[in-house]
Order: structure tokens, then sequence, then C-alpha cells
């Protein structure tokens, strides 16, 4: 529902502690099985509708909207995010663990957007937001490796980074546009696009090396 994994629960039934230990697990929240299909849906600025027509998408429950509508662009560039961060995982696999952090901040960031909720403070890569922002600042010193401007030189892994971290700029975008008050989710995705930088940063640095020494990378 909404671009998301959800779970609806029938009235009566229940779920075993290992179910709903995966469902936590997985980030999938559980809703009532009633409001699987509303008996009407709501349209923002007054009205009901029977049925949903096929230009509008549910913003919450049976709220419809346009498909136009900011927060809905905001889920499709997070679709569009994530689907870029799965091939990079797929394509980079010594970079899949670190990927997959940022995949699962993605997702977590649409689900709190979907449910209102507030984003809890998380880290990328062991770094809180103060290290990455120093990491992603301070690359010289941290890192012995200056800021760069990536080039085709570069190889293939590290543009594919850098499409990913120009994706994360479009989705705040969207994100700023949609819901500027959310400050929390906007946070989330600075601290994604640092981190996203620091893994070029480190890259390139391997890269500068293995160049230095004559290695075949």
């Amino acid at each position: 529902r909404d671009g998301q994994r959800v779970f609806y629960l029938g009235k009566g039934d229940q779920l075993t502690s290992d179910a709903r230990d995966w469902l936590n697990r997985e980030r999938i929240p559980v809703f009532p099985a009633e409001q699987a299909k509303p008996a009407e849906y709501r349209v923002l600025g007054g009205g009901v509708l029977g049925e949903k027509p096929e230009h509008m998408t549910h913003l919450s429950g049976e709220v419809l909207v346009e498909k136009t509508h900011p927060r809905i662009c905001f889920r499709g560039a997070v679709d569009t995010l994530e689907a870029e961060l799965l091939l990079g995982i797929l394509q980079m696999p010594s970079l899949g663990k670190e990927l997959q952090e940022v995949l699962n901040l993605a997702r977590n960031i649409l689900r709190c957007e979907v449910l209102d909720s507030p984003l809890e403070e998380e880290t990328l890569f062991g770094l809180d937001e103060k290290a990455l922002r120093s990491h992603s600042h301070f690359p010289q010193s941290v890192y012995g490796q200056p800021h760069f401007m990536p080039s085709a030189q570069d190889g293939e892994d590290l543009l594919r980074l850098n499409r990913i971290r120009a994706m994360v700029r479009n989705t705040e975008r969207a994100l700023v546009a949609a819901l500027p008050e959310r400050t929390d989710l906007i946070r989330g995705m600075n601290r994604m696009s640092s981190g996203l930088y620091i893994l070029m940063i480190r890259m390139k640095k391997h890269e500068t090396e293995n160049h230095t020494t004559g290695e075949n990378i």
C-alpha cells in the first residue's frame, strides 16, 4: 500500500510471536483487515468517492490524492532511489553491506513519511550524524583524500556511487517540496548523502593508492 509492504490482520486472528518479530524486523506495519479496501474513499478538501479513480492514489488510509501530489512525487523518488541502490548492491558486492544500510535508511524514511511517525536517530557505517558531517566535510584530515570532482577516468563503481548520491539529492528536494516541516526526514536524507560521499572518498583513496603502486584494480 502506497509503495510499502503492509500486513492486514483479520478480526479475531492472532500473530505468533515469530510472525510479529519478523514483521517488526522487516518494519512492516500491521493494519486491521477492514482497512484493506474501504467501502468509500475520501479526498482532500472534502468529498467522498465510491471507487478509486485511476489518476488518484492513496495518501494515507482511505484518503486519496492525485498522483501529482508532492508527497506522492516524493514517494516515487524514493522508489527510484531504492531501485538504484538495489542495482548498486548487485553490481558492487564489496560495498553490499554499506549500500544495504543506505537502502534500509531510505525505506525507513519512506515508512516514517507514510505513517507520519518520527525518524529515530540512526548511524551509517558506524558513524553518527556529527561524525558523518565531519568525515564528509574534511576528508583530507580523516582519509588523506581531498575533495574531488568525479570524472570518466574514475571508473564505473565510483560513478555509480556518484549517480546514487545525485538521486539522494533529487529525493531530498522532492521531500522539501512536499514536507518542509519534516526536518527529521530531511536530516535523514542529508545523512544518506554524506554517507555516499564518504564511500566515494574511500573508493577514490583506494584507486589512487593502487594507481600509485601500479596494482590492477
